[in-house]
C-alpha cells in the first residue's frame, strides 16, 4: 500500500488529472456539408474523429479515426469550426457523425 502511494505521489498532479475522461461541452457546432451528389448516390455511414481542443476551447486539429473516406473530409472540416467550453488543459474529444440520405447527425 505504501509503495502504491509513493508511486502515485511521484507523478505531477496535471498528469493524473488528464487521465480521467471528461467530455467538454460544445459551445458552437457546425454540421458537415453533405453534397447532393453523395447523398443522392447513397454514400452513407459513420465518421469517427478525434478533435484536439486547446484550453481556450478552440479546435486546432482533427484526426480521422474511421469511416467512409468520401465523407470524412466534410466531417473534419466541420469540426475544425467547432468551439468548446474553456478548460484547464488541452483535451482530445471524440466526435461521431452519422451520414444518411435523410440527414447528417452527430453524437
Amino acid at each position: 500500500m505504501t509503495l502504491a502511494f509513493a508511486i502515485f505521489a511521484s507523478f505531477p498532479a496535471h498528469l493524473t488529472a488528464q487521465a480521467s475522461k471528461v467530455k467538454r461541452k460544445v459551445v458552437i457546432s457546425v454540421q458537415p456539408d453533405y453534397p447532393y451528389i453523395l447523398r443522392n448516390a447513397h454514400f452513407e455511414g459513420q465518421v469517427k474523429l478525434e478533435a484536439t481542443v486547446q484550453p481556450s476551447g478552440n479546435v486546432t486539429k482533427v484526426d480521422i479515426k474511421g469511416g467512409n473516406p468520401m465523407l470524412s473530409q466534410y466531417a473534419q472540416q466541420a469540426v475544425l469550426r467547432w468551439k468548446y467550453a474553456a478548460g484547464p488543459a488541452q483535451t482530445l474529444e471524440e466526435v461521431v457523425f452519422t451520414f444518411n440520405s435523410n440527414s447528417a447527425d452527430t453524437k
